[in-house]
This record gives C-alpha cells, structure tokens and sequence, in this order.
C-alpha cells in the first residue's frame, strides 16, 4: 500500500468515526429528549392545576367575605331597628304630656317615620338572609369543587415526583454519557449539530436514510447523492432541512455495540 493510499484510508475511517460518534450522540440525546417530553407535560399541568386551585381559593375567599358583608348589614339593620323602637316609645311617652296639638302632630310624624325604618330594615333583613342562604349553597360548591381539584393536584404532584425520582438517575447517567460523547466530536461539527437540534421540532439532527428518503423531512435523495453517504468520506446533510444524514450501515454497527 502506497503512503497516499494510507492517508486516504486514514481519513476514511476518521470520518465514519466522526459519522458514528454523531449518531451516537443522537441517540443519547434522543433518550434525554424522551424523558423530558415525558416529564416536560407534567409539570405543565401541575401548573396549570395550581393556578386553579389559587383561582378557585380567592374566589372562595371573596365569597366568605361577601357572607360576612351580608352577616354584618344584617346586625346593623336588627340595631337601627331597636334604636328605632326605642325612639318610638320615647315619642309616645312624650305625646302624653305635649301641650298644643302642634307638638302631638310632630311627635306623630316621628313616631310614623321610625316605623316605617322599622319596616324597611325588616325588609332588607329578608332579602339579606336570603341572599345568604344562596352565598351559602354557593360556598359549599365551590369548597366541594375546590377540594376535589386539591386532591387531583395532590395526585398530579405525586406523579411528577415519582418520575423525577425514577428518570433522575437515568438522565444523569444519559447527560454524561452525551458530554463525553460530545467530547469525540470536533466543535465545528458539533456547533453545526447543536443548532440543528434546536432547529428541528423534534430534537432530530442526525438522521438515517429511509427508502431513499431522509428520515428527518422524507424527502427524496438523488442516488448519487446515496452514494456519498455511504461512502462515509465527507459529513453531508440533507438539501432540504439540513439535518446530517447517515446510512443504514452506520446504524447497524451501532446496533451490534
């Protein structure tokens, strides 16, 4: 073999290592990118259930506060009441010893008019403890539905612990493995490969060629353009979304690891 033919080989394999590394960093990731899509939906919702819940606690909040306003204009009716009564026997009692029919009239006019506060305030005393008997029907439903949605994020609260104490470890041992991955990859490569991954909706920066269609976008590739990825000589990405594209052979060595 000729020195030029082993420099040739020589950069043939560092490719194909290079290729391999970067699928197998894809893979890694990939693993990470599941665990968090699994754990990433539930921490959502946990959210979204915490805001009910505080939504559902103010509200009943502002209706115990409402009950208490309605409570309170209750007993301050019930002592205008008194008072009222109280001013009316004390204008009968002066009518008995009023000396012109002037002052009797004045006296009447009072004692009408306390009456009629008697009656006004009685009647607001209904309609109060009416709307009370309805703040309260609408305090044991939202306390009914409130507990109800405490005890689902309780649930909701208990799952995403249970997954994070069951994925941590596994996405520890995977963050490692894709660091040390990562350190097998040139950073130019590698700066390309982590602005794909960021780029693509599902994480997907290198792909393998499926029924001569990249795996990442499906469309189509020229056969001659198959036949460089196969020669694994040079890193080629897809014409179409730009992700880097491996052959099924390359995905079999990995296979057999």
């Amino acid at each position: 073999m000729s020195k030029k033919e082993g420099q040739i080989k020589t950069i043939e394999i560092s490719v194909e290592e290079k290729l391999r590394a970067l699928y197998e960093l894809q893979l890694i990731d990939t693993q990470i990118d599941k665990i968090k899509i699994v754990r990433g939906e539930l921490p959502l919702e946990v959210q979204d259930l915490e805001d009910e819940v505080a939504g559902m606690e103010t509200r009943l909040h502002k209706f115990e506060e409402e009950l208490k306003s309605i409570e309170s204009e209750i007993s301050n009716k019930q002592q205008l009441i008194k008072e009222s009564k109280a001013l009316t026997k004390k204008y009968e009692s002066q009518q008995n010893s009023v000396r012109n029919n002037r002052e009797y009239d004045s006296l009447s006019k009072e004692i009408e008019f306390q009456n009629l506060e008697v009656q006004l305030a009685e009647k607001r005393i209904k309609e109060h403890k009416f709307a009370i008997e309805n703040k309260k029907q609408q305090i044991e439903e939202a306390k009914e539905l409130f507990d109800g949605r405490k005890k689902d994020l309780k649930i909701k609260k208990k799952e995403l612990d249970d997954i994070i104490a069951e994925t941590e470890k596994e996405e520890a041992d995977l963050l490692k493995k894709s660091k040390k991955q990562s350190g097998l990859i040139e950073e130019r490569i590698l700066t390309a490969y982590s602005r794909i991954r960021s780029n693509a909706k599902n994480g997907l920066a290198v792909v393998t060629v499926e029924r001569d269609a990249c795996g990442g976008c499906f469309n189509k590739i020229p056969p001659q353009r198959q036949l460089d990825i196969k020669s694994h000589k040079k890193v080629i990405v897809c014409e179409h979304c730009g992700r880097i594209l491996v052959d099924n052979a390359i995905n079999s060595e990995k296979e057999k690891v």
